[in-house]
């Protein structure tokens, strides 16, 4: 009953994990185009009555300053600015510095350190695990996830000659982990691809 109740509750943790993100961002973007619907309103008068053109024209609006401001951030200016604010704001949220490497990781990010996929030597086995950070001494903490949910687990601190970093992406190896090991043996042959280099 205990691992049942626990079952449930990672899941629904996990579940969460990605529904709220999604939900939070639509609402942002809901609630800041119903805040420039003034400026659209002269426009919308323009188009006939059976289109709602003053939503349109405002949630076009806020996706037009959104890819606006993603080209200025593509700029060194930008990057500098964005770095700023990063610092200043958002890293003193807790868990906010995780999930921006973990998203950038999932985006294809191959330059990200965090959430690097690995194998960790965990008594006498090798098992799926995550590099969350690197020390100066060559140890690992490494996060060790649930099957088959991968947002959930254990945080160890490894020696580095226990931590067998992989060359794959994210995305294929939590897939492995969410469905309970299978295609595991490709994350072997990459770790002894690795080793033998």
């Amino acid at each position: 009953m205990k691992k049942l109740a626990q079952f449930v509750l990672t899941t629904l943790g996990s579940g969460l994990l990605v529904v709220v993100p999604i939900y939070l961002a639509v609402l942002l973007i809901l609630k800041a185009a119903a805040s420039v619907a003034d400026l659209v309103r002269p426009l919308s008068k323009l188009v006939p009555d059976w289109v709602p053109a003053e939503r349109i024209l405002s949630l076009l609006l806020v996706l037009m300053i959104c890819f606006l401001i993603g080209v200025a951030v593509r700029t060194q200016r930008g990057r500098v600015a964005r770095d700023v604010i990063e610092k200043i704001f958002f890293e003193r949220i807790p868990g906010y510095a995780t999930i921006r490497s973990l998203t950038h990781r999932m985006a294809g990010d191959e330059n990200e350190r965090v959430w690097r996929p690995a194998f960790a030597e965990i008594e006498e086995a090798l098992v799926p695990a995550f590099i969350i950070e690197e020390f100066e001494d060559g140890r690992y903490t490494v996060f060790v996830p649930s099957v088959p949910t991968p947002f959930t687990g254990a945080v160890y601190i490894l020696e580095g000659k226990r931590v067998h970093p992989l060359e794959i992406s994210l995305t294929q190896a939590l897939r492995v982990i969410s469905k309970w090991g299978s295609g595991a043996k490709d994350l072997v042959i990459s770790a002894e691809k690795t080793r033998s280099q």
